[in-house]
């Protein structure tokens, strides 16, 4: 009792207490991933410097492939899939899955965003996903996202290179309250014309510097001057150390600059960008990474432990590189079909035409998208008996309407998982009188896989700025990393089909 008071009086006085090192190292990735495709770089930095492999899918794996190997790939450079694979594999064997997404709800550049009123210059944007869009209003706002670039004034091949600017340049200003005396009633806009970010003044345009020439000028371009602002294809340029005329089309995306923050008086919050679903995608690299980290931890397994992180899940996964596409299904097929290295197998246990089929029988995932945690202010939005705290530990989403893929087996098994990891779970169902919402468990369930929708607890999904408690994420953490070195032998204990 004494030395957790003395821990909490330090926390007050002074810097977050050192059981918090996960959480730091959250905002240092989210701050890193402002967009789905620097996530999947940050994600891969992170998979590298741990020892896993970078293969292509276009490319064979056969003989790449070995007993004991920890790789990766991508897959439009903002989905990702990692998985190590266990010395005693074989074909038709057990994938153990934590699935998330790297997407958030935001706004997007338009194709044409060039646009002009009086003395301001302003940028088309195209809502992303389900946001609350009021909470983008006065905020520094910045750009982020992919450019298509060519490598050489010659035009002759091109590259996507990814661009962070991380000073604010963009703003969605309100409308003055003497204006508009019922704003407080009801804070009512047009997601069209109300919501146009401010770039800067027209006039201070005509006078701003031209970004440096870098090495030969190429012809001008003039369709994309004709598209968007010459200071924002200016300033483009000068971030990526290119010319101009070498930008050749980008997809950027508006991102607050505010840095994600832990807070409260005893330091249990999170207050961040992207928790929904970044939270999960980091706490899944992590616990890969360290579930693989002994060169011994592989040794004995039969099964293949695997992330897979996938866009779009907040406009319905239906993309190449969304939960919707066969991403996973590619992996699994592959993995129960291609000759590994260090693995003897005879021909027939290597072309066995139902590998495929016993893999999924036999694989299991987590399907992590953040829940939501009890709002004491709003308490008649939430069923009495399912009210998620914060820092109460990860929770199990059901929904008999299969808007979660949690089932009375798939959600026994997690719990035996847990009480291995000393992780507490807490349960959420929504109430009769309200929709529901959906996640990636459902659509990848459909392969065959049993599945089980869970997430930390955060408050203000969806918004610009989430809440969500500083320890769930440790308990996340250790939640996947346990699943990952014991449930082959949990799985073994439930007998039902």
């Amino acid at each position: 009792m004494a030395s957790s008071a003395a821990a909490a009086a330090a926390a007050v006085a002074g810097a977050p207490p050192a059981e918090l090192a996960a959480a730091r190292r959250f905002l240092q990735y989210v701050d890193a991933s402002p967009t789905p495709f620097h996530a999947t770089a940050t994600t891969a930095a992170a998979l590298e410097a741990a020892g896993f492999e970078r293969l292509q899918e276009q490319q064979l794996w056969d003989g790449k492939v070995r007993k004991g190997g920890k790789y990766f790939f991508t897959r439009n450079q903002s989905a990702i899939v990692a998985f190590a694979v266990g010395h005693n594999f074989v074909p038709g064997n057990g994938v153990h899955i934590v699935g998330a997404h790297t997407d958030s709800p935001n706004f997007q550049i338009k194709p044409v965003s060039k646009k002009t009123k009086e003395n301001f210059l302003q940028c088309g944007v195209e809502t992303y996903g389900g946001g609350i869009w009021a909470s983008w209003f006065d905020r520094d706002l910045s750009l982020a996202g992919r450019v298509i670039v060519s490598d050489s004034t010659k035009h002759e091949s091109f590259t996507a290179r990814l661009v962070h600017i991380k000073r604010p340049i963009l703003r969605i200003p309100t409308l003055a309250i003497h204006l508009d005396r019922t704003v407080n009633d009801a804070f009512k806009f047009n997601a069209e014309t109300n919501t146009l970010p401010i770039l800067g003044l027209a006039s201070s345009a005509l006078n701003a510097p031209a970004a440096p020439d870098v090495g030969e000028q190429a012809v001008s371009t003039p369709a994309m001057t004709e598209k968007h602002h010459s200071v924002l294809l200016d300033l483009l340029a000068a971030e990526l150390q290119v010319s101009v005329s070498q930008i050749q089309d980008f997809e950027l995306s508006l991102y607050d600059t505010q840095p994600a923050s832990i807070g409260g008086i005893n330091y249990e919050f999170i207050n961040s960008p992207r928790l929904d679903n970044q939270m999960s995608c980091f706490c899944a690299t992590e616990a890969l990474i360290k579930s693989v980290a002994d060169e011994k931890s592989l040794q004995g397994s039969g099964a293949i432990r695997a992330i897979a992180l996938f866009d779009n899940e907040e406009v319905g996964s239906v993309s190449s590189h969304g939960a919707e596409s066969n991403m996973l299904a590619a992996l699994i097929r592959r993995l129960a079909s291609m000759r590994i290295a260090g693995i003897e197998l005879s021909d027939n246990e290597h072309q066995h035409a139902t590998a495929f089929e016993r893999s999924i029988a036999r694989s299991f995932l987590l399907s992590s998208d953040m829940a939501h945690g009890f709002h004491p202010n709003y308490a008649s939005y939430y069923e009495e008996n399912h009210r998620p705290l914060l820092n109460g530990g990860p929770v199990i989403k059901t929904n008999v309407k299969q808007r979660y893929a949690s089932t009375g087996p798939t959600t026994f098994l997690v719990r035996r998982i847990a009480k291995l990891a000393n992780v507490p779970l807490q349960s959420f169902v929504v109430k009769n009188d309200m929709p529901c919402g959906s996640t990636i468990g459902p659509m990848l369930s459909k392969l065959g896989i049993r599945t089980v929708d869970l997430g930390n607890p955060q408050l203000s999904m969806h918004s610009i700025r989430e809440t969500c408690g500083t320890r769930d994420v440790d308990y996340k953490i250790k939640l996947f990393e346990t699943f990952f070195e014991r449930f082959e032998a949990v799985d073994r204990e439930l007998t039902v089909d």
